[in-house]
Order: C-alpha cells, then sequence, then structure tokens
C-alpha cells in the first residue's frame, strides 16, 4: 500500500475540478486501498491561498478543502526527525544551487522521512531532490 502525500498544487486543482486529480485518487482508493495525507505545511499554504479568492468562492473552497482535510488518513504533523531531514535537504540543494521554497523543502523532508510518494504538478522542483518519490496526476 502505497501513501500519498498531497502537494498544495495538487490540492488547488482538486477544489478546482481541474485536471485528472479526483479521478486518479477515488482508482487508487478503490483499486489498490492507498491512503493520503497532507501535512501541516500544505494546509498552510492551502489556508494561506484561500485567504486571497474572491468571498463566493472562499466560503466554498474552505467547506471543500476543511471535508477534504478531515478525510484523509493522515494529516500528520512534522516530528523532530522531518525537520532534521527538512535540513540536510536544504544544505544539498544550497551547495548545488537548486534552492526552493521553504514550505517545498518540508512536504519533500516529510515524504522522504515516512516514505510517502507526493502527488504534485512541480516536478521541476521536486525532481532536484535525491530520494523523492513523486507522481503527476494532472
Amino acid at each position: 500500500m502505497t501513501t500519498y502525500v498531497l502537494d498544495t498544487n495538487t490540492v488547488s486543482y482538486f477544489l478546482r475540478g481541474e485536471g485528472d486529480i479526483r479521478k486518479n485518487m477515488k482508482r487508487e482508493i478503490s483499486e489498490h486501498g492507498n491512503l493520503y495525507s497532507i501535512p501541516f505545511a500544505v494546509f498552510y499554504e492551502v489556508k494561506r491561498w484561500l485567504f486571497y479568492k474572491p468571498t463566493s468562492l472562499l466560503k466554498e473552497y474552505n467547506q471543500k478543502f476543511d471535508t477534504m482535510y478531515q478525510s484523509v488518513e493522515d494529516n500528520a504533523d512534522m516530528p523532530f526527525n522531518v525537520w532534521k531531514k527538512a535540513i540536510e535537504v536544504y544544505i544539498s540543494l544550497q551547495r548545488k544551487g537548486q534552492l526552493i521554497g521553504d514550505a517545498d523543502i518540508l512536504i519533500a523532508a516529510y515524504c522522504l522521512v515516512n516514505d510517502y510518494t507526493l502527488v504534485t504538478r512541480n516536478t521541476g522542483d521536486f525532481e532536484r531532490i535525491d530520494g523523492l518519490k513523486f507522481v503527476n496526476w494532472y
């Protein structure tokens, strides 16, 4: 069984009904019993993004996200070992001159520590991280 971590862009596509995110999630659950996780770094980014939506969409998207967030199997926090891994990822990227955003580093570290697969459309940034498993379902 695989646990998929939903990246911020994946959640935003899900909320807007874009791409094949919902179809792929349903398939993975029904055919393989796979689980989903939304780490706190994604929660933070999504809620921050929702703040800038027009009032009519804000309420709708907030309700959808809250329902989605509560329905995922694993919405774990980021324990100390994830923070330590994030530092390692940061140093590795810094040395290569390929830094990415801090939230993305935390999301990647969360996946690496837990051996989870990230669902993202942001493959350009995440492919820089050694050992990170990711898929693009858009």
